[in-house]
């Protein structure tokens, strides 16, 4: 007689990316849903065990800002809306955690435990920064460990003696993970990095990715392009380069401008994965659209190709040459083509676009 089969224990986890919310226009009448996503998308949200998000915004402190803009500054309300929508646990390492300095920082983190919404990445030094949010869910422990890249424009980053956020650190962030993974089921990293807008991820990117899944973490998850960028499977584990954006608000500029999003920009994804106590991770993607009120899953065709062509990107590898093409096309040719008229434009030679690709060359050595 055969033994009995022993049912593997699980846990469900919906990862998405920026949650960027800033709480309408100064003056003006705040246009999303109170209840910010669909009820397609909360019953998604709903049937995980956890629920995770970049929460990438800060509350207003005490009213003083950082010089530099866009700053991404939401209210207790949209706060709390993000909770009762289903996330379980956000990541604070991000480039606008302190848009508002200390007194934003704290306002942020003293709702966020109030309301039980369990937050990573940023504190009030490098120790607390730094420090994991273990969840026990299932009877597995997952781990979660935030960071995020000095060229994503972090203003503050966390010292052993003053508050910020925790800084991308690869020797730390590897010495973590291998020996978080002797003590729980599964490491889960967030990573803030990358070029925004850009499709595919950097060489130096991938070989951090790499990295970490080698160490130990079962999902790397990256975020802060704001647009979708490739899934890619290492063994049992996975990395997702970026996730996109989940709720993309406008935010406003001082002088009345604003940094607006395109379909690229309002398509993000839900990552559903599935974590056992076995060390494998079973994953899926689904395309979401955010039109400006309420988040919906994308049933048309745009997102699912768009997904499809992301991974392909990252399949067939990302060489430097090809980073290249991607940051010539997304810093030069079209900011040419979205901006300029189209007086200006026939009067372009390809003598213009040969001058700017030898740029980028001697930019990138």
């Amino acid at each position: 007689m055969s033994p009995p089969v022993i049912p593997k224990r699980s846990v469900r986890l919906a990862a998405v990316g920026d949650l960027l919310l800033t709480g309408g226009p100064k003056g003006g009448v705040y246009p999303r849903d109170p209840a910010l996503i669909a009820p397609e998308v909360r019953r998604v949200l709903a049937a995980s065990d956890v629920v995770f998000g970049n929460l990438e915004c800060t509350l207003p402190g005490d009213g003083r800002t950082i010089a530099t803009e866009p700053r991404v500054i939401a209210t207790p309300e949209l706060v709390r809306a993000v909770r009762l929508a289903g996330f379980t646990v956000v990541t604070l390492a991000n480039n606008h955690a302190f848009d508002c300095f200390e007194p934003g920082f704290l306002q942020l983190r003293t709702l966020l435990d109030d309301i039980g919404l369990r937050h990573f990445g940023a504190g009030m030094d490098l120790d607390e920064a730094t420090a994991p949010a273990v969840l026990e869910v299932n009877g597995l422990r997952l781990a979660f460990l935030g960071a995020a890249d000095e060229q994503s424009g972090v203003t503050q980053f966390a010292a052993p003696d003053r508050p910020g956020v925790a800084p991308l650190d690869m020797d730390r962030l590897v010495r973590q993970v291998q020996e978080l993974r002797t003590r729980v089921h599964h490491v889960i990293v967030s990573v803030h990095w990358g070029e925004e807008r850009f499709l595919v991820p950097s060489p130096a990117q991938i070989e951090m990715a790499h990295a970490l899944v080698d160490a130990g973490a079962s999902l790397v998850l990256g975020h802060h392009p704001h647009v979708l960028q490739g899934l890619e499977l290492r063994g049992k584990r996975a990395i997702v380069y970026s996730l996109g954006n989940f709720f993309a608000d406008e935010v406003p500029f001082s002088n009345g401008d604003a940094v607006r999003w395109g379909r690229s920009g309002r398509t993000g994804c839900i990552l559903e994965a599935r974590l056992t106590d076995d060390g494998t991770v079973e994953t899926r993607q689904r395309a979401t659209y955010d039109p400006g009120d309420l988040v919906g899953l994308d049933h048309g065709t745009w997102g699912r190709r768009r997904l499809e062509k992301v991974r392909r990107a990252v399949a067939h590898g990302v060489t430097p040459a090809r980073y290249r093409r991607e940051h010539l096309w997304v810093k030069t040719i079209k900011p040419l083509v979205l901006h300029l008229r189209w007086s200006s434009l026939k009067k372009l030679r390809l003598h213009h676009f040969r001058k700017a690709w030898q740029r980028v060359f001697k930019r990138r050595g």
